[in-house]
C-alpha cells in the first residue's frame, strides 16, 4: 500500500511502537508557574461569580496579578487555552504550518551541509566559562508569631493605597529606589524592604574604573514568608514583573515619631534609630574627633552590630553604641535619610580596602559632636528642622 500522507504512516502501526507517552517532569516551568497563577483567579471566580477587586488584602494580590496578565501580550498567548471566563480579551495567536517549524532551525540541527556540526557543541560553553551559580534566595516561611508584627503593616500600607495616600509607579535605578524601609510589588504580591547589607566596590579596567552596589537584602512578603535576595535580583525581580509602593506625601510624613507614653495597641513599630562610634584602631579613623554613625535598623540594633568588625558600614570594626531611638507609624528609614542630609557637608570622606583590595567609601559616617546630632533629632520632633542648617566650621546649628 502507498502511503501518501503523514497521517497514513502514522495511522499504520500495528504493533503500536508509536504510541509512546511523553516523559514528564516534576520541575515547574515558567508557563507552569504562570498557569498556575491565573488559575488562582480562575477559581475565585468560579467561587464568587465576580472579578477580585481591591476590597480586602487577599483579593488585592489577585486583582493585581489579573492586571499584569492583562498587560503581558506574550504571556496572554500562553494564558488563552485556560481563560474559561475571557478575562484576557480577544488574543492573537499563530497558527504553525510544517513548513514554519522547518524552518525555525536557528542551530542548523537540520542543515544536510555540514552533516558533523552538531557534535561540535558551538552552543555549549566550556567549563571554564560558566559563571559561578550563585546561592539563590528562596523563600522560607515565618511563624505567626514573627510574621504578627509585619502583618499590620501591610494591612495599612493597602488601606493607604485605597485611599490614594499611596499609589504604584515603576522603578528606577536600584540604588535610588531600592530603600530599607520601602515597600513593592512582585507578581501582585506586597514585599516589606527590611534591611540591606550592602557594599560598593570598584574595580579596574582598562577603559576606566567601575563602580558597583552588591549585597544581599532581607526582604518580607505579605504571604508570611522573607527572603535573602543579592540587592541587585531583587532590582530585576521589580522592573521585570512589579512596581513601588510611594511614600505618603511630605505633610504625613512631618510627625516622625510617636510619644512613648502614649502609645496604643494599633501603633506600628518602624524600627530603630542608632548613633554608634566607632572603635577602630586605624589611625585614619582612631585620630577624627567626633564622628559617629546615623543609622536604622529595622531589627534589634545590638543583633545588627554583633558583626560589625566584619562589615564595612561599620569601618571593620566593633562599636560603642551611644543612642537609640525607637520609632512608630512613620517610615524610620525617611529619618535617617533626613539626618543625613543636614549633615552632608560633615560626611567622612575616607576610602577603605577590603580583603580583596576593593575600594570601599562608607557613608553614614559624619564628624559631628554628639550633643548636636541630638539637637538635630529634637528639632525633627518639633517639625521645625527645615528652619535650620548646620555649620561646619563653628560646628553649631544655626537659623536659616
Amino acid at each position: 500500500m502507498n502511503k501518501t500522507t503523514l497521517d497514513d504512516i502514522f495511522s499504520d502501526d500495528e504493533f503500536g511502537l508509536l504510541d509512546v507517552k511523553p516523559k514528564t517532569s516534576n520541575v515547574k516551568t515558567e508557563d507552569d508557574r504562570l498557569i498556575d497563577a491565573f488559575e488562582e483567579i480562575n477559581i475565585f471566580i468560579d467561587k464568587n461569580n465576580r472579578e477580585p477587586n481591591t476590597s480586602s488584602m487577599s483579593e488585592y494580590g489577585l486583582y493585581a496579578k489579573l492586571k499584569n496578565f492583562r498587560d503581558n501580550e506574550s504571556g496572554k498567548r500562553t494564558l488563552k487555552p485556560f481563560d474559561r471566563h475571557d478575562l484576557l480579551g480577544h488574543v492573537e495567536t499563530e497558527e504553525l504550518t510544517m513548513e514554519d517549524i522547518l524552518k525555525d532551525d536557528d542551530l542548523g540541527l537540520l542543515s544536510t551541509d555540514n552533516d558533523l556540526d552538531i557534535f561540535k557543541y558551538k552552543h555549549t560553553p566550556r567549563n571554564d566559562s560558566r559563571a559561578k551559580t550563585d546561592f539563590t534566595a528562596k523563600r522560607k516561611p515565618l511563624s505567626e508569631k514573627e510574621f504578627k508584627k509585619y502583618e499590620d503593616m501591610f494591612h495599612k500600607i493597602h488601606r493607604e493605597i485605597k485611599e490614594g495616600k499611596r499609589s504604584l509607579k515603576n522603578m528606577g535605578t536600584y540604588e535610588e529606589d531600592l530603600k530599607e524601609g520601602n515597600f513593592y510589588l512582585i507578581s501582585g504580591v506586597l514585599l516589606y524592604l527590611e534591611s540591606m547589607d550592602l557594599e560598593k566596590t570598584t574595580w579596574v579596567q582598562k577603559s576606566g574604573n567601575r563602580e558597583r552596589i552588591e549585597g544581599r537584602t532581607r526582604t518580607i512578603f505579605e504571604n508570611s514568608t522573607y527572603s535573602n535576595m543579592l540587592f541587585r535580583s531583587l532590582g530585576k525581580q521589580i522592573h521585570k514583573d512589579g512596581k513601588m509602593v510611594t511614600n505618603v506625601d511630605d505633610k504625613e510624613e512631618q510627625t516622625l515619631f510617636t510619644n512613648n507614653d502614649s502609645l496604643k495597641e494599633e501603633d506600628i513599630d518602624t524600627g530603630w534609630i542608632y548613633i554608634l562610634k566607632s572603635k577602630s584602631d586605624n589611625p585614619e579613623i582612631k585620630d577624627i574627633q567626633d564622628l559617629y554613625k546615623i543609622g536604622f535598623s529595622s531589627t534589634d540594633v545590638d543583633e545588627r552590630i554583633k558583626n560589625a568588625k566584619n562589615e564595612a558600614t561599620y569601618l571593620f570594626s566593633d562599636v560603642k553604641k551611644m543612642a537609640t531611638y525607637k520609632v512608630y507609624n512613620r517610615n524610620a528609614n525617611k529619618l535617617e535619610g533626613l539626618l543625613h542630609r543636614f549633615f552632608a557637608k560633615a560626611c567622612l570622606n575616607v576610602d577603605l580596602y577590603d580583603t580583596k583590595g576593593q575600594r570601599i567609601t562608607p557613608r553614614e559616617w559624619f564628624v559631628v559632636p554628639f550633643i548636636i546630632i541630638e539637637e538635630a533629632i529634637e528639632l525633627i520632633l518639633n517639625e521645625s528642622i527645615v528652619n535650620y542648617e548646620y555649620d561646619i566650621v563653628i560646628k553649631k546649628i544655626n537659623l536659616r
